[in-house]
Parts: structure tokens; C-alpha cells; sequence
């Protein structure tokens, strides 16, 4: 069984900058499949054989899938060797997008489109991976690296594919990103280190066990928490935010939408700042900046009353800001509770905060047309007073014997 000392020991022989920044380039890569279709589905619709009010059902399943991923597929990281399965979810995620760029029917790139988020989990099995390999004092800088590229990939995934598209078609985007897919699996089997995890659980046991780590892992329950709320807010923001653009308050033009969208690159390169500050043993005060600045976002909102787009861009750069920020100290905090169930504690991490954006995302559309934006406002302002609300028990003394 691999100790925390070995396991530093080899981290430090193991991890380079060069395999940080593949690791990056491969999440980036592969999260950027779940959002091709976005702004290609009115394209893809007539051409597989859906109606329009049904084209959406695209976007809808291959966010169902990652969320099922998270669940049922990135706790394997906690028994099987790691490599083997990240090779396996990324060949699975090139013959789904190869089976899509072919589609010629609906139910086809339907299902096509659901393992394509399915497979696009492995984003989740490769930033746990870094985080083992990383040492200690450095592991909250090694993945904020990993997770800037990730946040990239989300970030360039709709400009690149509609840029494709007009050169290309449709297909040719899910073409091009399977035959990613393999070079990166090639790569990949050649750049990272064997990991066979010491966990003894059969499959049934190791998802069974989900629970029980929920409910024993006061930190785990509380980043979740935490993050829910703000990728809530964030949901709730970037989905509304289209609406009143385009309105006649902003009167911005589709391209200049798509340029507002550039505001989140920050986010990006605010990740691996976050990292090294929770690396300096400050993940209680970071975490505060970030409630707050998501708080700032909204105030601004309001203040805004919707009218100014400089105002809006000032507004989506701090919320991007605050839940980047966030989002990395979560992960470094649940990934210094214990090598052996790190992939379980990031499925579930994931899985939680996926909720919180789903929510966000359900009530956007509803809010703005009953209430306009300062409803947003107001709404949006809510989801990080209830974290800001829950953090203040954080700051609570507590016994060393109950201390979570």
C-alpha cells in the first residue's frame, strides 16, 4: 500500500511543467466536446432530422450524460489503474464524436451526443490524477494549472466550432475533435505514470460508498455547498445575460455577444492563482473574496438596472473571478482529505455544484421575463448571501475532537 510519503516522494519525481501543461491542453481538449453543439444546434437539427423546438434536446443530453459521468464513472478512479481508464474514456469519446460527425438521423446523434458527455468526464479523472502526482506543498498550484485549462477549453469551445462550421460544415468539428481525441490518448499513454489505487471496493461498494463520504466529510459537504450556490448564481447570469444584450437596452449584434462571452477568459488565468494562495494555507479568507465578489457581480447588476454593457462586462468579469476562485480552493481542500478516495470526492463535488448550475440555468429565463433584470438581480444576489451565510459558521471555534 502506497503511503502519503511515498506517494509525495514519487509526485516530485513525476510531476513537470511540461505534464501540468498537457494535462491542461487534454482537459481543455476534452471539455470543450460538451459545448460544440451550443451554438450549432439550429444547423444540426434539419440535417439529422429534428424539428426546431426539439433541437435543443442536443445540449440537453450531453449534459445529462457528464452529469451521469460524474457519478457512475469518475469514482472509478478510486479502484482501477488510472491511466488504463482515462485511456478507455478518451477512445470511447473519439468514437462518439466520430459516430457524430457522421450521424444521419436523429436518434444516432442523439445517442452519439449523450456519450459524448458520457466520456467527457475524464476532464474529471485527469485533474484528481494531477493532484496525486503533485507534491503537498505545491498540489494547490498544480491543479489550478490543470483546471485553467479546462476553464480555456470551455471558454474558445463555441467560437472555435462556429468558425469551423463556416469554413467547414458542422461535422467537421466533431471530426476534427475525435481525431484529438486519439492524439491525446496516444500521448497521454506515453507521458503519464502507471496509478493503481489501493482501494479494495467492487464497483456496487465503491458507489454505495458515495454516501457514506457525504455524510462523514464535513469539508466535502461544505465546498459542495459553497460552490452549488456560486455556479448557481453563475448559471443564472450567463444565461440571462444573452437575453438583455440583444434587447434593445444593449442592442448588441450576435458577434458582439460572442465578444462579451470573452470577459470569462479571466477566469481561466485567475485559477491558478487560486491554487497557490490555498497552497499558503489561505483558503479561508480566498474563499470569502470569492463569496464576495460574486456578491459585487450582482450589486452591479442591480446598480446597472441592465443599461450599459460596460457595466455588465465589469459585472461577468468579478463573477467569473469569484467562482474560478472558488472552484480550485474546493478541489484542493477535498483533494488533501486522502489519495484513496479522491475520485470518488471529486465525482460528488462535481455532481453537487452540477445541480446548483442546473437550477441557476431553470429559473434564468422565468425571472428575466416576469421580473426583467433587476429580478436577475435580486436572484442572482441570493445564491451567494446563502453561502456567505453558511461561511460565517466556518468561522465558528470549534472543539478539536468535532472540528471538520
Amino acid at each position: 500500500m502506497t503511503t502519503e510519503s511515498e506517494t509525495s516522494q514519487t509526485a516530485q519525481l513525476r510531476m513537470s511543467r511540461g505534464l501540468t501543461f498537457l494535462m491542461a491542453l487534454a482537459c481543455g481538449a476534452v471539455a470543450a466536446n460538451i459545448y460544440y453543439a451550443q451554438p450549432l444546434v439550429a444547423l444540426i437539427g434539419p440535417d439529422v432530422g429534428l424539428n426546431v423546438n426539439a433541437s435543443s434536446v442536443v445540449v440537453t443530453l450531453t449534459q445529462i450524460g457528464y452529469g451521469v459521468g460524474l457519478v457512475v464513472l469518475v469514482p472509478l478512479g478510486d479502484i482501477f489503474e488510472n491511466r488504463r481508464l482515462i485511456m478507455v474514456t478518451l477512445v470511447a469519446c473519439m468514437a462518439a464524436l466520430l459516430s457524430a460527425s457522421v450521424a444521419s438521423n436523429a436518434g444516432f446523434f442523439l445517442a452519439a451526443s449523450l456519450v459524448i458527455g458520457l466520456s467527457s468526464v475524464v476532464v474529471q479523472m485527469l485533474v484528481p490524477f494531477a493532484a496525486h502526482l503533485a507534491p503537498e506543498e505545491s498540489r494547490g498550484r498544480v491543479v489550478g494549472n490543470v483546471m485553467s485549462g479546462l476553464l480555456m477549453g470551455i471558454l474558445l469551445a463555441r467560437p472555435v466550432a462556429s468558425m469551423t462550421t463556416d469554413l467547414l460544415g458542422w461535422r467537421a468539428i466533431f471530426a476534427i475533435s475525435a481525431g484529438l481525441m486519439l492524439v491525446l490518448a496516444v500521448t497521454l499513454r506515453s507521458a503519464l505514470p502507471e496509478r493503481k489505487p489501493s482501494t479494495s471496493f467492487h464497483y456496487l461498494a465503491l458507489l454505495g460508498s458515495m454516501g457514506q463520504l457525504l455524510v462523514r466529510t464535513p469539508i466535502l459537504r461544505r465546498r459542495a455547498f459553497y460552490h452549488a450556490l456560486l455556479f448557481g448564481a453563475f448559471s443564472l447570469f450567463w444565461t440571462a445575460v444573452p437575453l438583455i444584450l440583444a434587447s434593445p437596452a444593449c442592442g448588441l449584434s450576435q458577434g458582439g455577444i460572442a465578444l462579451f462571452s470573452l470577459a470569462a477568459v479571466l477566469g481561466a488565468f485567475v485559477a491558478p492563482v487560486a491554487g497557490r494562495v490555498a497552497d499558503r494555507g489561505l483558503t479561508k479568507p480566498a474563499t470569502a473574496f470569492a463569496i464576495l465578489t460574486v456578491v459585487a457581480c450582482f450589486l452591479l447588476v442591480f446598480a446597472s438596472g441592465g443599461h450599459g454593457v460596460a457595466a455588465l462586462f465589469i459585472a461577468a468579469l468579478l463573477l467569473d473571478v469569484g467562482v474560478s476562485c472558488n472552484l480550485v480552493l474546493g478541489q484542493r481542500a477535498i483533494f488533501s482529505l486522502g489519495a484513496e478516495m479522491r475520485s470518488r470526492l471529486n465525482g460528488l463535488y462535481m455532481a453537487i455544484f452540477f445541480v446548483g448550475g442546473a437550477v441557476g440555468s431553470a429559473v434564468a429565463s422565468s425571472v428575466y421575463a416576469t421580473y426583467g433584470w433587476v429580478g436577475i438581480a435580486w436572484c442572482g444576489i441570493a445564491f451567494p448571501l446563502l453561502a456567505s451565510l453558511y461561511y460565517l459558521t466556518e468561522l465558528v471555534p470549534r472543539r478539536p475532537a468535532t472540528a471538520g
